[in-house]
């Protein structure tokens, strides 16, 4: 996926907003910017892809403030809270009378998961409204290829599951015991550094997606999505040796979008802004399951 005119205010808006949690130094905040334009000015072009370019911005932020987490303190607030609700989310998935249908609700919960991001404009996520949002995810399903998924896992063994933000994580264990529950391994990714508010090694094991999954790794890179020249021998050797790849995520959308795909991979993620619902044809703030075969 490309970016849009509208993803530059997308990119400075998450900078001033992640410049200030990083520092309070006036001068570096200020600095941060100037060189965002600087990059900008030379990188946004129509061939550019969004999570690329939020990659190279982050990686300046952290650079330049010295701080290696600026969302640190938004990422344990957002465990915090989904690990309270994770009982109201776990009985929703609980009350499906088939493993089907248990399979369907556990992809709609973790697809509600992915609303929990910060700072991207006409985007407003506050955790009161997270309750709401579970019971409006069928109606807010606007691609579901879960059935399609959900056969196809039954006839596979091992599942990549790749996580996106912390505090989604939490309710992303829904979806990986419906899968164990299926009999299928399920290794289980995160970043290998921080990057915005993703989920790093910490937040799998405050979320107890480490007890859950047969494995968690790491993508061996702090990129946006998916960088396949910045992983680790580690992660690429799973990755070709899986059957079947769930990404959680816009970041993950944009960029798996850009690979020739040689195995399933299913898209789960909320459409948070107008570039990513423009390209996969549906309304913003809705929900997608998406195979990509």
């Amino acid at each position: 996926m490309k970016v849009e005119a509208e993803c530059a205010a997308c990119i400075v808006n998450r900078a001033v907003a992640e410049a200030i949690e990083a520092t309070t130094n006036h001068a570096l905040r200020f600095r941060v910017m100037v060189e965002l334009f600087r990059l900008l000015n030379k990188e946004f072009r129509p061939t550019a892809v969004p999570a690329d370019l939020g990659t190279k911005r982050d990686r300046l932020i952290k650079r330049i403030t010295g701080n290696e987490d600026p969302y640190k303190r938004i990422k344990s607030k957002g465990n915090e809270k989904a690990l309270k609700l994770l009982p109201y989310a776990r009985k929703m998935v609980e009350e499906g009378y088939t493993q089907q249908d248990r399979f369907k609700r556990a992809c709609l919960c973790a697809m509600v998961g992915n609303i929990m991001e910060f700072d991207i404009p006409g985007h407003k996520f506050t955790f009161g409204s997270l309750k709401k949002s579970f019971r409006d995810a069928a109606k807010d399903l606007v691609i579901d290829d879960t059935l399609k998924v959900y056969e196809l896992a039954k006839k596979a063994y091992n599942i990549l599951y790749l996580t996106d933000n912390a505090g989604e994580i939490v309710f992303d264990t829904l979806l990986v015991e419906q899968l164990k529950n299926m009999g299928l391994k399920v290794i289980v990714a995160v970043k290998g550094a921080p990057i915005i508010n993703d989920a790093t090694m910490e937040d799998a094991e405050v979320s107890g997606m480490s007890k859950i999954a047969d494995k968690v790794i790491t993508t061996g890179t702090d990129a946006v999505g998916l960088a396949l020249k910045e992983v680790s021998k580690e992660f690429l050797e799973v990755y070709d040796s899986v059957d079947i790849v769930f990404a959680k995520g816009m970041g993950y959308a944009e960029t798996l979008t850009e690979y020739k795909l040689k195995k399933p991979h299913i898209l789960l993620f909320r459409t948070k802004c107008n570039p990513v619902a423009n390209f996969f044809g549906v309304p913003r703030g809705k929900n997608v399951a998406k195979l990509m075969l």
